[in-house]
């Protein structure tokens, strides 16, 4: 069994019964899933759990797949519907702690509001950069989020990602706009910053 092998005929063979067929889907495709969860959800303990459960519920739906349907637009719908029932749960629970770690970095939200100094060189305006997205990214809709991380974090083509959130192709491409206009807007500043540097 090569590794070169297409997705779907991969998954076929796992409904035979090819438990190895079902190992190299998820070495191929892991990292990937628990990325998109991760920017959708914020937390690595959650994306973990949530990609754990992405991969058990394409154990659990083997029987179900068919073959026609592509198997990444399976398995992001199925990471798409848990980050969405996810954040319903999470919904009463938006509010943050200033001094809730922000990121990968460790770095809190106080320690990014309290200091308003523009730093001179490039290591930390790309730092702020980074925080500033993934805040300007939290802030779009949820519509527009998973659009916007299933187009520009796991390179999907916008007709697979209207078959993915479950809309028209032109319904997916409208949320695409508005979320790069939102995104443009929220870090405009940060374009002459990075003229201004050296």
């Amino acid at each position: 069994m090569g590794r070169d092998q297409a997705d779907e005929a991969l998954m076929v063979q796992f409904q035979q019964g090819d438990a190895r067929a079902f190992e190299i889907l998820l070495t191929r495709h892991q990292r990937p899933v628990f990325n998109f969860i991760l920017r959708s959800v914020r937390s690595r303990a959650t994306a973990e759990e949530l990609m754990q459960e992405a991969f058990l519920r394409v154990i659990k739906g083997a029987a179900k797949y068919k073959q026609q349907a592509k198997f990444t637009t399976w398995l992001y719908t199925i990471a798409r519907n848990l980050c969405v029932d996810h954040s319903r749960r999470m919904k009463h629970r938006r509010t943050q702690s200033l001094d809730q770690p922000l990121g990968e970095d460790g770095g809190t939200m106080l320690d990014r509001v309290a200091d308003d100094q523009i730093g001179s060189d490039r290591k930390a305006v790309s730092k702020e950069l980074s925080g500033r997205m993934q805040e300007a990214i939290a802030a779009l809709s949820d519509e527009q989020r998973e659009v916007f991380l299933l187009r520009e974090f796991q390179h999907l083509p916008f007709k697979e990602i209207a078959e993915v959130v479950g809309v028209p192709e032109n319904t997916v491409k409208s949320r695409m706009r508005y979320a790069l206009e939102k995104l443009r807007d929220a870090l405009g500043e940060y374009a002459d910053m990075a003229k201004a540097l050296p």
